[in-house]
C-alpha cells in the first residue's frame, strides 16, 4: 500500500473479488482503528468477523490510485434506496479527495436510477462530518452509529 496518495492521481473503482478479502479486512481495521480506540471499542478480531460475515464481492469495489489499493467501497442495492455499507480509505491516503471522488461517482449512479443513498457512521468518527459536508442529512441515531440519507439529486420538490 502506498504511503500517500496524490490528489491529482486518477481514482479508479474496480470490481473486488474473494481474493481481495484479506486486503480489505486490513484496510477496514486500519481505517477504523483511531475512532474505535477513542471510544474504547477497538477489537481487530471483532472487526474482522463482522466484515467477513457480511462480505459480498458483487457489492464491493476496490479504490485504486496509481495502481495501488488505497481503499474500498461497498454499496448494496435495496429496492427503495442504496446502502453505502462501507467506504474506507487508508489513513495515509485520507485528505487527498479520494473519498469525495468516490462519493461523486456514487451520487451519479444513484441519481441515474433515482434512488437515495443511506449511510451509517460511527458516533464520534470524523466520517460524520465528511458525510454531512457531502450533502447527507442526519435521520436517526442508533446505539453506536448515526444514520444519514442523501436524497436523489434528480428529485423534484413539488412543495406543499
Amino acid at each position: 500500500m502506498p504511503a500517500s496518495a496524490d490528489q491529482n492521481s486518477a481514482v479508479v473503482l474496480c470490481a473486488a473479488s474473494n481474493n481481495d478479502l484479506e486486503d480489505l479486512v486490513a484496510i477496514r481495521i486500519e481505517a477504523m482503528r483511531e475512532s474505535l480506540e477513542r471510544l474504547g471499542r477497538f477489537n481487530p478480531d471483532r472487526a474482522r468477523e463482522r466484515f467477513l460475515a457480511g462480505f459480498d464481492a458483487n457489492s464491493t469495489r476496490r479504490i485504486e490510485v496509481s495502481g495501488d489499493l488505497v481503499g474500498f467501497v461497498v454499496i448494496k442495492d435495496h429496492q427503495s434506496e442504496l446502502l453505502l455499507d462501507h467506504l474506507y480509505v487508508i489513513p495515509s491516503a485520507q485528505g487527498a479527495g479520494i473519498g469525495s471522488e468516490v462519493l461523486t461517482r456514487l451520487f451519479r449512479e444513484a441519481d441515474e436510477i433515482g434512488r437515495p443513498i443511506r449511510v451509517g457512521a460511527l458516533k464520534g468518527s470524523p466520517s460524520n462530518r465528511f458525510y454531512i459536508r457531502h450533502g447527507f442529512v442526519f435521520v436517526e441515531s442508533g446505539e453506536f452509529d448515526n444514520y444519514y440519507v442523501r436524497a436523489n439529486g434528480n428529485a423534484v420538490d413539488l412543495g406543499d
